[in-house]
């Protein structure tokens, strides 16, 4: 398919998001026009003043309820891309379908919405929770592979599977019905697809959060174990994953509609792994808090940096294609975390 290029018009789905306007406002920056959609007019507020700068490039519409049939068939209009970053996700849900069913249908409500457009490409968030599974030996994963694990626990115990089991199967199942969607309708698409295969996120947050208790997930996680002090030392070297900053996702986006030879392909989007304890010694370091106020752990001369680390991913496709081969450190995001929470008085 053609590339997108500046000044073409882009929709951002769940545009005030925690990813998503980070998403709106690299698009910006380059000089795409943006239209983002959010689910009511208060949550638009918030963005029409961050972006008020971009008068006439920057648009919020309203789209209630993304899993209803035909909820993006006005958003669409008009647009050349779309990222479709929304998710009706929560985490406090004893049925799998509560996780599936608005996950699969918010996505597939975009492509379908998409049909009879003028729509170039369609970038889709999914997650490496849809790539990984939980082993007991190092592996590094890659785009082939497939998260059977979670999908296999969740249909044999159901209501009883793990919480992440569940959360991990509604990213498994959407992913899979997109790509279903475009190979079921190849033949009257005049778009392709591209996926996204982010780890953790942490980075940043220029979203609305009035305060710490209403941070979305991961940079909770993120606040609370650099600040809160909610690890202790043991937790500290040996618990982590692989991450990757925001504003790094972000940028993965736009290349996204940019890349040509992007189109039809996923990519994991990944810094590399760490244990919180990496993150720990990158705050001392910064200096932006009192010493006092972050946890010590084992700092990094000790029991953080033997461990090993089980899942690790491959991303030399979104360095070949994408070009993404250069990733914000452990150091510069945790630094630029801490100047905002100290800014907003956290």
């Amino acid at each position: 398919m053609p590339t997108v290029i500046p000044p073409s018009k882009v929709l951002v789905t769940g545009a005030n998001g925690y990813i998503a306007i980070w998403v709106v406002r690299r698009l910006l920056e380059k000089g795409y026009s943006v239209r983002g959609t959010v689910r009511s007019d208060s949550k638009a507020e918030h963005l029409r003043q961050l972006f008020s700068e971009y008068e006439g490039k920057h648009e919020v519409v309203v789209v209630e309820d993304i899993t209803k049939e035909g909820a993006f068939d006005e958003a669409v209009k008009g647009v050349d891309a779309i990222e479709h970053i929304a998710s009706p996700l929560h985490l406090h849900a004893d049925d799998p379908n509560e996780f599936i069913e608005p996950a699969v249908r918010g996505t597939l409500g975009v492509l379908q919405s998409a049909l009879k457009t003028n729509v170039k490409r369609i970038v889709v968030t999914s997650s490496t929770a849809a790539v990984m599974e939980v082993l007991t030996s190092p592996r590094k994963f890659s785009e082939i592979d497939w998260n059977q694990q979670a999908l296999k626990e969740v249909e044999e115990k159901g209501r009883d599977a793990l919480l992440m089991d569940k959360y991990r199967a509604s990213k498994i199942l959407a992913e899979k019905a997109a790509w279903e969607f475009v190979n079921e309708n190849k033949a009257s698409i005049g778009w392709d697809l591209v996926v996204l295969n982010p780890p953790y996120v942490y980075g940043p947050v220029i979203h609305h959060v009035p305060s710490p208790e209403q941070i979305n997930a991961s940079m909770a996680e993120f606040y609370n174990t650099i600040l809160k002090g909610v690890k202790d030392t043991s937790q500290l070297a040996s618990l982590g994953d692989c991450w990757i900053d925001v504003r790094d996702l972000a940028l993965a986006h736009v290349l996204a509609i940019e890349k040509e030879q992007a189109g039809g392909n996923r990519f994991i989007v990944s810094q590399g792994p760490y244990k919180w304890q990496d993150f720990v010694d990158a705050a001392h370091k910064a200096g932006v808090y009192p010493e006092s106020a972050i946890p010590k752990g084992g700092l990094s001369s000790g029991y953080a940096a033997s461990v090993t680390h089980l899942i690790d991913y491959d991303t030399s496709k979104a360095a070949r294609v994408l070009g993404m081969d250069k990733y914000i450190s452990k150091e510069e995001c945790t630094k630029d975390c801490l100047e905002d929470f100290k800014k907003r008085g956290w």
